[in-house]
């Protein structure tokens, strides 16, 4: 399943958050060149430089990258263990990708219930002024596309019922499909 959706809308939390409460899941951790946020835990990201970054691209060991902003970021192979499904948190261009290599992903657009409540997560996580605008300009083109996707939308205006209805999500496809 894919978890995706502009920056500053709590899919992270939201993913932590499934993962504690289901441990059938299991996180695929994107790799990043970016720089750790304050407070952003080690493990949140492989994070890595330009050159690693490229040469993993090079001998194939990503299922998707992109160059996102002014960093890369991509997802490698992944490897869960026997019986978990695999979740992805990764951005509308990477969930596309998916839907490529896999049939029928659980594809999850969160987002913010408006640009004003995203602004305000993204400065309360610490971001610098310039990459709020950046992110805020590029939430449009995510939304577009996941709705050209046709991705399920979660409304993350609450965390306990964007989360529940997330669960709800993951229950239903595993009732219809096993293994998301």
């Amino acid at each position: 399943m894919v978890i995706s959706g502009p920056g500053g809308v709590g899919k992270g939390t939201i993913v932590a958050r499934l993962l504690d409460q289901d441990p059938a899941l299991w996180l695929s951790r994107s790799w990043t060149t970016r720089d750790r946020r304050p407070g952003e835990a080690m493990e949140a990201y492989h994070f890595t430089d330009a050159d690693r970054f490229l040469a993993h691209v090079a001998s194939g060991g990503f299922l998707e990258w992109v160059e996102f902003l002014d960093y890369y970021q991509g997802t490698p192979l992944p490897d869960p263990p026997p019986g978990h499904d695999v979740v992805f948190e990764i951005d509308v261009h990477g969930a596309r990708q998916i839907a490529q290599h896999y049939p029928s992903p659980l594809l999850i657009f969160v987002d913010a219930p408006s640009p004003e409540a995203q602004e305000a997560r993204l400065r309360g996580r610490g971001d610098h002024e310039e990459k709020v605008q950046a992110r805020l300009a590029k939430a449009a083109e995510e939304r577009a596309l996941a709705a050209e996707l046709g991705m399920i939308r979660v409304t993350n205006e609450e965390l306990d019922q964007a989360v529940a209805e997330i669960r709800g999500l993951i229950d239903e496809r595993r009732s219809l499909k096993p293994g998301c």
